[in-house]
């Protein structure tokens, strides 16, 4: 088990560049089994989440070569519809596998998924959808079955937008020359990046970036392709430069990919100043102007950064509610939090309600998933004194290099292995 040992206190300042999407990275290495021919993906993170998402495929026979963050993916000698159990059951990503199985071999086997435990993540609307496309499912000895016999063609409604669901209906459809639709899809800036993908490599594609999307497939070449940067890393940094009173420059910030989360972080005080590709977060007063912050599907506020938020929360002068509808183990992390001093009351599973500023002190914490482990890092940061923190390697399932990126910028962190 890891452990970062990180004396708090200091302001971080200077230059960060965003690794590529984690999200993204982990729906384009299945997408790129639809191909004829390699496709080459540049900016991957290297992260322990992409790692384990190239050891499935390269156990299903495809050929992988990694280079520094680029990876070819060459599907010509897949022979597998099963993924192996062990390796799939290490993260939610690898349901999305079945959907490039079942159009190369109108058959995939999928082991319930695991991944953070931040509230029920089930797969009804997934397998919904795909009954709904002509899928027969069968579930047996805790797996599932999934039989592709007869592609059907129909206008689909998700029940919510969810963002697998909707890779997986743009990974399938690409295949299908009578096409969908799906109406209620996920607009994330990973789903985008994959509709981009899909549409190089050969798909007919109308609606990215709406919810409505017009799918016609076909004949799928190889591409090569940039993963786009992360957004939810840009926000993580952006509030380690506004708790610690520091000043960090942003590299590859793409604008388009933040319009909720800079309505946010302006109603806490933080002063910021765009550039052409940058955003620079400088010090400043965090005082609240506003009351209540929720998340919501994209554009809203995402999930993934409401822990962060609450960190920044507890710094900043006002009292807010956090609410986080989505998931309702989201906020279990806070106990960590309040044990450093901070002043919080858990309304119940989804909301929180955060007094601040407070003074964080140095604790030991542990890292429940990889975002209550980023933030209570990032509390850590914030705190005076000396804080240990267990199971950082979780973390290294979203974030790159965390412990070094961060000394980068003036941060006093050590890491043991123990």
């Amino acid at each position: 088990m890891s452990k970062f040992i990180i004396v708090g206190g200091n302001k971080l300042e200077g230059k960060i560049k965003l690794s590529g999407n984690k999200n993204s990275a982990l729906k384009l290495i299945p997408a790129a089994l639809l191909a004829d021919s390699p496709t080459t993906l540049t900016n991957v993170p290297e992260i322990s989440d992409v790692s384990v998402m190239l050891d499935l495929v390269s156990k299903l026979g495809v050929k992988v070569t990694k280079r520094d963050h680029e990876v070819t993916i060459d599907p010509q000698g897949l022979d597998s519809f099963d993924p192996d159990p062990d390796l799939s059951a290490k993260f939610r990503a690898s349901v999305v596998l079945a959907a490039p199985l079942l159009v190369r071999f109108g058959k995939a086997v999928v082991t319930p998924p695991g991944g953070d435990q931040i509230g029920e993540r089930l797969l009804d609307t997934h397998f919904a959808m795909m009954q709904k496309m002509g899928v027969e499912i069968k579930r047996t000895d805790g797996r599932y079955f999934l039989n592709w016999k007869k592609k059907v063609s129909p206008d689909i409604f998700l029940d919510e937008p969810s963002v697998t669901a909707t890779e997986m209906g743009l990974i399938m459809a690409s295949s299908m020359p009578d096409g969908i639709t799906i109406d209620d899809a996920a607009t994330e800036p990973h789903v985008l990046d994959l509709a981009k993908m899909l549409s190089k490599m050969g798909a007919d594609i109308s609606g990215i970036g709406s919810n409505v999307l017009k799918i016609r497939g076909g004949k799928l070449h190889g591409v090569e392709h940039r993963v786009c940067p992360d957004h939810i890393e840009g926000g993580t940094f952006a509030i380690a430069a506004a708790i610690t009173g520091g000043k960090i420059e942003i590299e590859d910030f793409d604008f388009r990919q933040y319009p909720m989360m800079l309505n946010y972080l302006g109603y806490m005080g933080v002063n910021y100043k765009p550039g052409e590709n940058s955003l620079t977060v400088l010090p400043s007063k965090l005082v609240s102007t506003r009351g209540k912050f929720q998340t919501r599907p994209w554009p809203g506020f995402p999930t993934d950064l409401m822990s962060p938020f609450i960190v920044l929360a507890t710094q900043t002068k006002g009292t807010v509610v956090c609410h986080d509808w989505m998931y309702e183990w989201r906020m279990f992390f806070v106990d960590d939090l309040i044990s450093m001093g901070a002043k919080i009351f858990i309304a119940d599973p989804h909301r929180v309600i955060v007094s601040g500023p407070t003074p964080l002190m140095s604790d030991r914490l542990f890292c429940k998933d990889i975002r209550a482990g980023i933030s209570v890092i990032l509390a850590a940061l914030a705190a005076s004194g000396r804080s240990e923190i267990e199971n950082v390697e979780v973390v290294a399932r979203g974030y790159e290099n965390i412990g070094q990126r961060l000394r980068s910028l003036g941060a006093e962190i050590f890491e043991k292995n123990e």
